[in-house]
C-alpha cells in the first residue's frame, strides 16, 4: 500500500515568479524540490559550468595535482585503475584522455568482475609493478582498499586515490574512528575533512575536477576537456547520483553533446539502441545506453565499453555498439530469469516475513545481483540484498529504500564479511556462503524501520485541473529538466476523475487507453502504461464487473477513481492533443 502525501510548502510563488519570469505554478514546482533563495533558484533554472565549484576547494587535491606534474614532466609510467560500471568506465575514459593530453605516460587496467572482484586488488598492483609503472590512480575505487594501498606502497609505487563512495569507519562508544587509505593523495568529497561544498558528484566527476585542476597548474587551457563533460553527465545518471546542484550541469552539458553527436562511440549506441538525439533525456541514459555500457562489465570486460568511447572511427564505434547492445539483450533475458526466482523466494519462503530481504540466488551471476536487487525493492519496497556465489566466496549487492542507509546497516554486520562498500542507497559485499543466515538475522534484528517508513511514499506536488494542461505549461515545465534521482518528474493528481471508455493497447495488450473527465466536466486522453490488468481489477473490486465490462465498451458510467499523473502530448500524423500518463490510482 502506497501513501499520498501533498506537498505543501510555502513561499510567496508571484513574487518568485515575476523575479524568474516564470508561473507561480512554476514557482511551487521549484519550491517542492527545496530549491530556496534567489541564488539557488537562478543556479536551478540557469546553471552552467561557469558556476561549477573549483576543484581545488578538495582536500588532497592540490598534493595529487603537484605529484602528477612531476610524474608527467619525469616520464614516469602512470596506470589508470578504474571500475567495471558505467561510473568507472567513465572515469577511466576521462583521465586517460586527459592524461594523454598532456602527454603523459598512461595506460589503464579494469578489474574483471568475476576475476578480481570490485576495486583495488594485490593482482592488479603486481601487474601493474611488472610493468614498470610508478604511479597508480584510482577512480570511482580506493577509498576502501587500504591494504591494498599499503602493499602498493611495499613496492615503491606512488599512489592517488579519487573516488566518492564512504570512508570506512570504527564506530567507538566517543566517536566516529575514519579509516582513510595511506596513498600519497586521496581525492574523495566524503572525506570527513573535504571542504568542497557539493558531496554528491560521481567518481567520473571528481576524475574530471582532477584533470581540470591539473590542466590549469600545468598552464593549460582547461577548456581543451569541455568534451569530457559529457562522459560526467553519463556517469552521474548512470550511478543513480542526485540530480541537484553540480550534477544537474553536468547532465544538462552531457545531453545537449549528445544531442550533437559528440563521442563516435555514444553516436553509434544512439543509432544502435534507436535513440533519437533529438529527443534525448536522462531516461535514454538511465534506462538505455547506460545498461549497454554496463553490459561490458557484467558480462564481458568494461574494457570493451572503454574502447566505445575511445573509438577513433565511426566503424570501430558501430562494431563496439552493436556488441553491446547484444551483451545488454542477454543480460536481460538472464535478469527476468533470476528476478521470477527471487519472487519465488519471497513469496513462498518465511522470508516474506523479514523487513530486510537478503535472498541467495546461487545460480544468479554474480554481475546481475544489483539489479536484481533493485527490481526486488521496487516489488516490495523494502532494502534488498541478493546473494550469488562467486569464484571462491559469495558475492552481493544491496539496493536500499528511502529510510535505509545500507552502508551504515552493514558496518553493524561488519564481523560477519569479508570486505564490503558503498552508500546509503546501494552497497557491495562478500562473505563466506555459511554466515548468510547469520547476517539475514542480525540485519533483521537490527533493523528499526517502521510500517510507514515500510510504505512507498507518493509526494505529490499539487492537484491541477484538467484546464491548466497546455502547450505553454508544458513548454514551462522543460525547465525542470533533466529529471532523475533528486529531482523527479513533477507528480500531479486529480480527485474523482470520471472515467468513459478504455480500451487496451500495446503489443501484449497490457496498457490502457481511457478517456477521463474530471471534476469541472473537461475531458482529456489518458494512458496508463502499468498493468493494465491490476487496473481493471480495481475497477471491478469498486464497482462491480458489469461496470469494468462498460468501461472496455466505452459506455461506462459513475466510475470514479482519483489519480496522479504527468501532462504529456499526444503527437500522431501531425496533429498534437494534451494527454496524461497516469502513475498511480486509488
Amino acid at each position: 500500500m502506497k501513501r499520498w502525501v501533498l506537498l505543501r510548502k510555502g513561499a510567496d510563488f508571484a513574487a518568485i515568479g515575476k523575479k524568474f519570469h516564470i508561473s507561480p505554478r512554476l514557482a511551487c514546482l521549484i519550491r517542492n524540490r527545496d530549491i530556496i533563495g534567489d541564488k539557488a533558484i537562478d543556479n536551478y533554472l540557469n546553471g552552467t559550468i561557469a558556476d561549477l565549484n573549483d576543484g581545488m576547494l578538495m582536500k588532497d587535491m592540490d598534493k595529487a595535482v603537484d605529484i602528477l606534474m612531476e610524474k608527467i614532466k619525469g616520464h614516469m609510467r602512470i596506470r589508470v585503475i578504474g571500475d567495471y560500471d558505467i561510473d568507472g568506465v567513465c572515469a577511466a575514459y576521462i583521465l586517460m584522455e586527459a592524461l594523454e593530453g598532456l602527454g603523459a605516460d598512461v595506460d589503464m587496467d579494469i578489474p574483471d568482475r568475476v576475476l578480481d572482484g570490485y576495486g583495488l586488488n594485490r593482482n592488479l598492483i603486481e601487474c601493474a609493478y611488472r610493468d614498470g609503472v610508478d604511479t597508480v590512480i584510482t577512480c570511482d575505487n580506493g577509498i576502501a582498499a587500504a591494504d591494498e594501498i599499503v602493499y602498493a606502497k611495499s613496492l615503491g609505487m606512488t599512489v592517488i586515490v579519487t573516488d566518492h563512495h564512504e570512508v570506512p569507519y570504527i564506530e567507538t562508544e566517543e566517536e566516529k574512528r575514519w579509516l582513510l587509505p595511506p596513498a600519497d593523495a586521496v581525492v574523495d568529497p566524503k572525506r570527513w575533512d573535504c571542504g568542497y561544498p557539493f558531496k554528491g558528484l560521481c567518481g567520473a566527476a571528481v576524475a574530471y575536477k582532477l584533470m581540470e585542476c591539473l590542466y590549469e597548474a600545468m598552464g593549460m587551457d582547461a577548456e581543451d576537456i569541455d568534451a569530457l563533460l559529457e562522459a560526467v553527465g553519463i556517469a552521474t545518471v548512470g550511478d543513480v547520483m542526485d540530480l541537484t546542484g553540480e550534477n544537474r550541469i553536468f547532465v544538462k552539458q552531457a545531453l545537449e553533446m549528445l544531442s550533437h553527436g559528440g563521442n563516435l562511440g555514444l553516436k553509434a549506441l544512439m543509432e544502435c539502441t534507436g535513440v533519437d538525439a533529438g529527443a534525448v533525456c536522462a531516461y535514454h541514459i538511465g534506462f538505455v545506453l547506460g545498461p549497454c555500457i554496463n553490459a561490458g562489465g557484467r558480462l564481458d570486460t568494461a574494457k570493451r565499453a572503454l574502447k566505445l568511447l575511445r573509438a577513433k572511427t565511426k566503424r570501430e564505434a558501430v562494431i563496439l555498439a552493436g556488441d553491446l547492445k547484444a551483451l545488454n539483450d542477454s543480460r536481460k533475458e538472464l535478469t527476468e530469469a533470476a528476478v521470477r526466482e527471487a519472487v519465488r523466494i519471497v513469496e513462498e519462503t518465511d522470508a516474506e516475513r523479514d523487513r530486510v530481504l537478503v535472498l541467495y540466488l546461487p545460480d544468479c551471476h554474480e554481475s546481475l545481483a544489483g539489479i536484481v536487487a533493485g527490481k526486488i525493492r521496487e516489488r516490495y519496497y523494502r532494502p534488498v540484498f541478493v546473494l550469488t556465489d562467486g569464484k571462491s566466496e559469495v558475492k552481493g549487492s544491496g539496493r536500499s529504500i528511502e529510510a535505509y542507509h545500507m552502508f551504515e546497516e552493514l558496518t553493524e554486520c561488519k564481523d560477519l564479511l569479508i570486505r564490503f562498500g558503498g552508500h546509503k542507497q546501494a552497497a557491495g559485499l562478500s562473505m563466506e556462503r555459511d554466515k548468510i543466515e547469520a547476517l539475514r538475522r542480525r540485519l533483521n534484528g537490527n533493523c528499526r524501520l517502521t510500517n510507514t517508513e515500510l510504505q512507498e511514499k507518493i509526494s505529490i506536488d499539487m492537484e491541477l485541473p484538467f484546464s491548466c494542461i497546455t502547450e505553454e505549461f508544458m513548454q514551462e515545465l522543460e525547465l525542470l529538466e533533466p529529471f532523475g534521482k533528486g529531482n523527479n518528474k513533477p507528480v500531479f493528481a486529480g480527485r474523482d476523475i470520471e472515467f468513459l471508455s478504455a480500451r487496451l493497447i500495446g503489443k501484449n495488450h497490457n496498457m490502457l487507453k481511457l478517456q477521463a473527465r474530471d471534476a469541472s466536466g473537461i475531458s482529456m486522453e489518458a494512458v496508463y502504461f502499468g498493468d493494465a490488468g491490476s487496473f481493471l481489477d480495481a475497477v471491478a473490486s469498486k464497482y462491480g464487473k458489469r461496470q469494468k465490462d462498460c468501461l472496455l465498451e466505452g459506455k461506462a458510467q459513475g466510475i470514479y477513481m482519483s489519480v496522479t499523473f504527468y501532462p504529456g502530448v499526444n503527437e500522431y500524423m501531425g496533429n498534437r492533443r494534451m494527454q496524461i500518463v497516469i502513475t498511480d490510482y486509488l
